[in-house]
């Protein structure tokens, strides 16, 4: 067995090997990394067998909320982690450029506890990309993601997102270059196709670049991406949902991990995707508008043991944390409580919820405090654990 010092390594080095296995069956469990007994108690790696690690585990693509630009920044991931200890988290997207010369604390720091959480990154420069990866490493990421599916005229204008698409041969490139210089997955997240691509050739095409510079991990938006005539927001509803392509895809390339995206709105549907032979489910607006959403993953995704989870306990720990925020890294309140105005959708009491923050967060001066004074507003209600 291997030991690693760093817990984070040996859970990185797992997920690599777990993938390995599946493709080639062949992985000795001597490669394995020695893990800290309390890890592999915690039920995170599934069963382990006496000889080896079962390669059928559950890992934390199985359920992952998506990169989403203005959103998903630490303070929203570390508000997801209160409601699943589990899903992969995933930041907003970074240039590669900003990580290299950018102020990297504010960009891509994070906290431990939002482990297990990815980087994804934007660029078309292999080796520029492979310099990025190698510092999110260095920060703890746990995978670095390549963005090959934003359509935006910002991001097409820098040559990346959406529009590589049309290059897979670069983005193979990119893929060979982050794994020369990590250890963490590098996985790739994309559309079916651009325009007036034929989305079967498109996918398949970058598919099997990636796949032969060594990514195991593809991450489907399940629709296209319209570059000129539709804005970003449009490209995430009007092109029809092509699920029947990535399971396609899946069905012609089984050793490679692929996870669906796309028009999931609740766990029914990452259940349903698990179902016809995905991999996993990536989640996005709905975890965000309703985040209550992600509350159940950990048993019915992950099969953890049912637990008890109640809101407006959430809502204490995130005062604490934006308490502890504030003071260490000078975040003003709103820009946690922001992400929690949809956490008592549905319940009696959520609209004046929503309403309170949104009329006491602009100030300045406003405290952690206001959260728990919002909380009075929605009658206390726990979740019957199942």
């Amino acid at each position: 067995m291997v030991a690693y010092e760093n817990e984070r390594q040996a859970i990185s080095r797992c997920f690599i090997l777990a993938q390995e296995r599946r493709a080639a069956k062949s992985v000795p469990v001597e490669r394995f990394p020695l893990l800290p007994v309390r890890l592999l108690a915690s039920g995170l790696f599934g069963t382990v067998g006496t000889s080896y690690m079962n390669a059928m585990i559950r890992l934390p693509h199985t359920l992952s909320v998506a990169p989403m630009m203005d959103w998903t920044d630490r303070h929203c991931r570390m508000f997801h982690r209160h409601l699943t200890r589990r899903a992969l988290l995933y930041t907003e997207m970074v240039t590669a450029d900003a990580v290299r010369f950018g102020d990297r604390g504010r960009l891509i720091g994070f906290s431990t506890d939002e482990h297990p959480v990815a980087l994804q990154l934007g660029g078309s420069e292999p080796a520029a990309m492979a310099e990025a990866a190698r510092i999110a490493e260095d920060f703890g990421y746990d995978e670095v993601n390549i963005n090959v599916g934003c359509p935006s005229d910002r991001v097409q204008s820098g040559r990346f997102g959406a529009c590589l698409m049309r290059e897979p041969v670069l983005v193979g490139r990119m893929v060979e270059a982050m794994r020369a210089a990590v250890s963490i997955p590098v996985t790739v997240k994309c559309r079916i196709g651009v325009d007036d691509q034929d989305p079967g050739p498109a996918l398949d095409a970058l598919t099997a670049a990636v796949a032969a510079a060594g990514c195991r991990t593809l991450i489907v938006h399940a629709r296209k991406a319209w570059l000129q005539g539709l804005s970003p927001k449009e490209n995430r509803d009007v092109p029809p949902l092509d699920y029947d392509r990535v399971d396609a895809l899946k069905a012609t390339n089984p050793d490679m991990v692929v996870v669906l995206n796309g028009g999931l709105l609740d766990l029914d549907a990452v259940e349903a995707a698990l179902a016809r032979g995905l991999d996993g489910g990536m989640v996005g607006r709905a975890a965000y508008q309703t985040p209550w959403v992600l509350a159940d993953a950990d048993r019915r995704i992950f099969g953890a043991p049912s637990t008890d989870i109640d809101r407006h306990a959430v809502v204490e720990a995130m005062a604490e944390y934006a308490g502890r925020a504030r003071r260490d890294l000078g975040t003003p309140v709103k820009s946690v409580v922001r992400h929690m105005l949809g956490l008592f959708q549905g319940l009696p009491g959520a609209r004046a919820w929503r309403r309170y923050l949104s009329e006491t967060m602009p100030n300045p001066d406003a405290g952690p405090e206001i959260l728990i004074e919002a909380a009075k507003r929605v009658a206390p209600e726990r979740r019957a654990a199942a």
